[in-house]
């Protein structure tokens, strides 16, 4: 298929230069203008994508070339875009920055793949034409990458700024789309590299609000429209029509989705995958409830269980039911977040406290990520919902570590070829229908996560035929 869509990628020379920031505030400067537009995140970050998704007022689809195909990026793309708007893509990292010496995997590799202009975020604090000669050596590096222009971030003041638009219009033949300076009191506050996740952050429509504001006001957002507009023709290939398009002849299961303050790292994709194989979703939440409801399967996703490990803990009789559910039988997939939830404790400091002990490991805090980066993982041993075999691509960023493991009692079923796990060499714990690991993984990157998950609930829920996956 083909289609004319305007684009753009918002991308920067490091990680921290305002990327997040500019591009809330852009989103949320033009929906208040009336404008429509469909948000996108580099990578596999959750947090962002959570602020660009409710900037937009809808949800943002990650596109991650280590995680899933080219072509699967952009199709992903390709049906989720907006034809009657703008669709923004927010990079990571610096534009060149990727799993290599070469850059694979970077922002400047899928600005390519989608043919997409680019919008250079510039941190100019104690710099002036030094930043240009950073802007030329992007444009030369690889001359196929389509920067557009550049952003002026923390600008110190009108002289500042001058030198700064000349040497960038003189050296670099590059407009200047925005000048913003250093802002005080700015509504956004980080925590592990990265912004503090919506969910708890209490100002979430006044920091918005403020963000629209700077882009309003610093920002030329009718140039940034037309530098998008001028993106060529975009084509995909259309998905096939495979058993997950076609509706089932027989009710679906029931799959609870873990979701609240504590529970909140999905991918939308996921959630689709199994809501397009009849599924039907339903919420929960371990820290309101006072029972797991009825459920012919639970996902738990990542999130910060150590930020709410006191409500967690003192909610004995959810985590009793929930314990009760596995020892029946219940299928559960769970993410990092999720694992250490299953676990049988949490310690922060000096405090210790009780998780649902399902699975017998007990996890601590650090003040340093114990795993941070992608993951290949080789299935080795038998398990609910992954053929032995398998290569499985994900992601893991943690700071928490293992402090014992009872192997008597449960075991790992994963290989860990690329990244960290559960103990630098294995992850995918397993308890009866239980696998809970590190790594999470994006659905269009592993279509058959999926039908595992499916397959699993359909065999608990009463008097319904197997699924044929």
């Amino acid at each position: 298929m083909t289609a004319l869509l305007p684009r753009l990628v918002m991308a920067a020379l490091r990680g921290g230069a305002g990327k997040t920031t500019l591009s809330l505030g852009v989103i949320a400067a033009w929906r208040k203008l009336g404008r429509k537009v469909a948000p996108f995140k580099k990578g596999p970050d959750y947090i962002d994508s959570a602020w660009l998704s409710l900037a937009a007022e809808r949800p943002c689809r990650n596109l991650d070339t280590f995680l899933m195909e080219p072509p699967k990026v952009q199709r992903s793309f390709g049906q989720n875009a907006e034809p009657a708007g703008v669709s923004l893509v927010e990079g990571n990292r610096g534009l060149y920055d990727g799993v290599d010496s070469r850059g694979s995997q970077s922002t400047a590799e899928l600005a390519k793949l989608l043919k997409a202009p680019v919008i250079l975020i510039l941190d100019c604090n104690k710099v002036t034409r030094t930043v240009a000669a950073m802007v030329l050596g992007c444009q030369k590096l690889d001359p196929e990458v389509d920067i557009r222009g550049v952003v002026l971030n923390q600008v110190a003041r009108t002289r500042h700024e001058k030198v700064l638009r000349m040497s960038i219009e003189q050296d670099c033949h590059l407009p200047v789309l925005g000048a913003v300076p250093k802002l005080e009191n700015f509504s956004f506050p980080e925590r592990h590299l990265g912004l503090l996740p919506p969910q708890e952050h209490l100002w979430v429509s006044r920091a918005l609000e403020e963000a629209a504001d700077v882009a309003g006001k610093y920002l030329d957002l009718d140039q940034f429209w037309k530098i998008a507009g001028e993106a060529p023709p975009f084509s995909w290939e259309p998905p096939e029509e495979s058993q997950a398009s076609r509706s089932q002849a027989y009710p679906g299961p029931v799959i609870g989705v873990m979701r609240d303050s504590a529970f909140q790292f999905y991918y939308p994709e996921n959630l689709q995958a199994l809501s397009d194989r009849g599924a039907k979703l339903i919420e929960v939440s371990a820290v309101r409830e006072g029972k797991l409801p009825p459920v012919d399967a639970l996902y738990i996703g990542g999130g910060f269980p150590e930020t709410h490990a006191e409500l967690l803990a003192g909610n004995v009789s959810f985590r009793n039911s929930l314990r009760s559910a596995v020892e029946n039988g219940l299928p559960v997939y769970a993410e990092c977040g999720g694992l250490m939830y299953l676990g049988e404790s949490l310690t922060l400091d000096t405090r210790n406290y009780p998780m649902v002990g399902v699975l017998p490991v007990a996890f601590a805090m650090e003040k340093r990520p114990q795993g941070h980066g992608y993951t290949i993982l080789e299935v080795e041993r038998q398990n609910p919902f992954f053929p032995v075999g398998s290569v499985l691509k994900g992601h893991e960023f943690h700071y928490s570590r293992v402090l014992w493991l009872k192997k008597d009692r449960a075991y790992l079923a994963y290989r860990v070829k690329r990244g960290n796990g559960i103990d630098g060499n294995r992850d995918g714990l397993c308890y009866k229908n239980v696998l809970a690991t590190y790594s999470h993984i994006h659905a269009l990157g592993y279509e058959e996560w999926a039908e595992g998950l499916i397959q699993r609930a359909m065999e608990r829920k009463p008097l319904a035929p197997a699924v044929a996956v």
